[in-house]
């Protein structure tokens, strides 16, 4: 395994102080003692704490909303791209559950310019779930009752919250809770009709993969 870089090295360890400590509690000293770095190695790469602070929350939005786009470019039917959206949103804890755990503790800290570029991100993503939502619902493959921003939002909301419990070492495994998660979220938002389509079958979950 390739040896880590200064950066890589200095946001592990960032990542650790500001989710043990909070962001105003950690100096730049103790960013750089915990990485086992220098001062001169973080200015190389973060202009400021607050930049680094940015590109934490940056990289796990920047991710999914990769993840979605690739989605979107690679299936034709709502259905399908909303599916593989919601796994792939699921599946980013993976990695960056400390990013978004600091995230929600520390992202009121980020100075007006950092939150507006988070905050169009973030938009972006959100535009993009709506508008799966909202083509399944004109296509006829999600119920016409459920309002698109409340179904939306309720996804959100449903995966959002996984970073509080979930553990790499915890009864399922990450694919396992994405699964779970696409079927009760396909379950809910697929007309009757839709949900008999032999090709979106593997959408649910069946008695062979079910985690008791």
């Amino acid at each position: 395994m390739p040896a880590k870089s200064t950066k890589q090295r200095i946001t592990e360890a960032a990542l650790h102080l500001f989710e043990e400590n909070g962001f105003h509690a950690v100096t730049v000293d103790k960013i750089v003692k915990e990485s086992n770095t220098s001062k001169g190695g973080f200015y190389h790469n973060f202009k400021s704490k607050d930049e680094l602070l940015y590109t934490i929350h940056d990289s796990f939005i920047t991710y999914v909303i990769d993840k979605a786009s690739e989605a979107h470019s690679s299936y034709h039917k709502p259905a399908e791209k909303l599916y593989e959206t919601v796994r792939s949103f699921v599946k980013m804890f993976e990695v960056y559950q400390a990013h978004v755990t600091v995230f929600y503790q520390e992202n009121l800290y980020l100075s007006p310019e950092y939150f507006d570029r988070i905050k169009k991100k973030r938009d972006i993503y959100k535009d993009m779930m709506f508008s799966v939502v909202r083509e399944g619902k004109e296509k006829g493959e999600f119920r016409e009752e459920l309002p698109v921003p409340i179904a939306s939002m309720a996804i959100f909301g449903m995966i959002n919250w996984t970073y509080k419990w979930y553990k790499s070492d915890g009864q399922c495994s990450v694919n396992e809770i994405a699964d779970i998660y696409a079927d009760m979220i396909m379950q809910s938002l697929l007309t009757e009709k839709a949900r008999k389509e032999p090709a979106y079958q593997r959408f649910f979950l069946h008695q062979s993969n079910t985690v008791k």
